[in-house]
């Protein structure tokens, strides 16, 4: 149990990557307490309680500087100094090309993908540098190196999230804390899944493992970036996208690539 005796907290819990990062790290021992808008933040309370751990959780808009205030001191109450941060909150539905962007969409992606990223951060920093110890997951994105079509408020706020997990690292990396950001590719959350099949088919065609991954491997990849094990690993930039960042060009229509993938399969 790596993260024994641990304090560790997580916004964007109540599903998705959230709630597995949730329940991956109170399986390492660490009591947990979780962040998110959605009132479903409880229930994933109450799953990290059935693993035997501790939990407390805040509905809480981390775009807001005194809800983060009020819910981190709330956390802090109930289950002590907070060892590690996991930054998972954040919007995805903004889709618009940037001419056609809406203004208000535009500054509520950055207010809670990036500000809400820093009032968190801001938050718990102190205590842990006092102690000499702390750990900080950013949860960026692939978008955020390679852009994701119609979605620029989205790939510009995971490419500032690199920026923010840089600086911390510069800033306090002497004072025993670790900030690394983890760039998952495409990940079966409930959003993923409710796409269309033939999108998310087309997707995968480009992913070289040819599967999407799960929110259990994300949390897998944060539990060990929040462990002693981890504490050479400082700004780093972790792709977890089954290889889809490489060059994966390939000259052929969908039928013949399928078609091959096919024979190959079946030792033809």
């Amino acid at each position: 149990m790596r993260l024994k005796g641990k304090v560790v907290l997580i916004t964007g819990a109540a599903r998705g990557i959230g709630r597995a990062c949730a329940l991956a790290l109170a399986g390492e021992g660490a009591d947990i307490g979780l962040f998110d808008i959605d009132q479903k933040v409880r229930d994933s309370a109450a799953a990290v309680e059935n693993l035997g751990r501790k939990s407390a959780w805040a509905v809480c808009d981390v775009s807001d500087p005194d809800q983060v205030r009020r819910g981190v001191e709330a956390i802090r109450r109930s289950l002590g100094d907070i060892n590690c941060l996991v930054n998972n909150a954040g919007i995805v539905n903004n889709i618009a090309p940037l001419a056609r962007m809406n203004q208000t969409a535009w500054e509520r992606e950055i207010a809670v993908n990036l500000t809400g990223a820093f009032n968190l951060v801001r938050a718990v920093i102190g205590p842990m540098a006092e102690k000499g110890w702390g750990r900080i997951v950013n949860m960026a994105s692939s978008a955020a190196r390679g852009g994701l079509f119609n979605q620029v408020g989205y790939s510009a706020t995971k490419a500032g999230l690199l920026g923010l997990t840089r600086n911390v690292t510069l800033e306090y990396a002497r004072r025993g804390i670790t900030c690394n950001a983890v760039l998952p590719g495409l990940i079966a959350t409930e959003n993923v899944l409710a796409m269309p099949p033939d999108i998310v088919e087309s997707a995968v065609l480009s992913i070289p493992a040819r599967r999407v991954g799960t929110p259990e491997e994300v949390a897998q990849l944060v539990a060990f970036l929040c462990s002693e094990q981890a504490g050479f690993i400082n700004g780093a930039e972790i792709d977890i996208d089954g290889g889809s960042r490489l060059n994966t060009t390939v000259l052929g229509s969908r039928r013949e690539l399928a078609g091959l993938e096919l024979r190959h399969s079946s030792g033809s």
